[in-house]
């Protein structure tokens, strides 16, 4: 994108003053957003100022616009020189845009370009009389009726060279030429004769009416099978219910394992907590039948000091060795002493 500058010093006006109609207008806008926000009316505040100028924004013009909303001058500055929309020089009363970009430049931008420069001289000039100037912009959105051209606020697309030539001269003559496609075709329908959607029955009724023909005549018995298929569903239903879901979604309560309270709700002794840490001491494993003493072996013993805590053995917890009583202790050392002695 180019850097775009304000007109020269020589060409612009001294000063500029918001006319009745455009302060109106400006009220209007202003009062669409909250109160201290009115800043949000600078696009549309500067659109109509450059109505106002005859389609460009002067410095003076931009100056009125930033003391009238109450902001600094160059933030209004910033939004001009941002969109291509506002123009920093004069343009002519018929300010032609010509799209260049690729899908208009296969399809004959470049011939309008080159009837534009004989007709009008370079890009920028105002014509003498003051009726045109023109200017090469990026896409304007009507790519699939290339080439185009936007000339004030319309479009006219479908151009050749001599109907774009044609078109400036009604304008300048004042006349309204015709805005929208050139050659004969409405809106973006394709070019020349139709080749699709065009079988009569599809505006005739034709197909609607076969279409509510067999609807009216299919209807009963779908509405019959619907109807067996319920009551079918509703006798089932009643004589064999489907297995209903526990845990479909909701919380569930079921009993625990081996508790106290379990036991003791069965009509069951519980088991007290001490016999449960007795019964969890490495001390109290018993011998295996069969065995002689001597193969025995004694559990690991650390050299730390624990203290042994009540665990349940199925919980997966390592715990601590408890020291060796003296049946374990003579055990080894009987062990140790016939091992040594044979």
């Amino acid at each position: 994108m180019a850097v775009r500058r304000l007109a020269a010093d020589e060409i612009q006006p001294k000063s500029f003053t918001l006319s009745a109609d455009a302060e109106a207008w400006a009220q209007e806008q202003i009062a669409k957003y909250p109160e201290g926000r009115q800043a949000s009316a600078v696009v549309p505040l500067l659109w109509k100022v450059q109505g106002d100028c005859g389609g460009w924004l002067p410095q003076k013009a931009i100056e009125a616009v930033a003391e009238r909303l109450g902001m600094p001058y160059i933030r209004v500055l910033e939004v001009a020189t941002f969109y291509t929309m506002f123009n920093l020089e004069p343009v002519g009363r018929h300010f032609i845009q010509c799209c260049g970009t690729t899908p208009c430049a296969l399809r004959g931008a470049n011939d309008l370009m080159d009837m534009l420069r004989g007709r009008v001289g370079e890009q920028r000039h105002v014509t003498a009389d003051g009726n045109f100037s023109w200017l090469e912009v990026e896409c304007l959105g009507a790519c699939t009726n290339a080439p185009m051209v936007q000339i004030n606020n319309d479009y006219y697309e479908d151009l050749t060279p001599e109907i774009l030539s044609r078109i400036m001269d009604e304008l300048a003559a004042g006349g309204t030429p015709k805005r929208g496609p050139q050659q004969g075709r409405n809106a973006s329908e394709p070019l020349g004769e139709s080749v699709t959607l065009v079988e009569p029955s599809l505006y005739d009724g034709s197909m609607i009416g076969a279409w509510r023909k067999r609807f009216e005549e299919t209807a009963p018995a779908a509405e019959a099978n619907a109807k067996a298929e319920g009551e079918r569903a509703t006798q089932q239903a009643a004589t064999n219910p489907k297995p209903a879901k526990p845990d479909a979604g909701r919380v569930v309560e079921r009993p625990v394992g081996d508790t106290p309270a379990v036991r003791a709700a069965a009509g069951e002794k519980p088991v007290s907590t001490g016999k449960q840490a007795a019964a969890a001491e490495p001390s109290r494993t018993t011998v295996a039948e069969g065995k002689p003493a001597s193969e025995t072996v004694a559990p690991p013993r650390s050299r730390k000091s624990y203290v042994n805590t009540p665990v349940k053995p199925e919980d997966g917890r390592t715990v601590a060795d408890a020291p060796a009583s003296p049946d374990s202790a003579s055990v080894q050392t009987s062990g140790t002493e016939k091992t040594s002695g044979s």
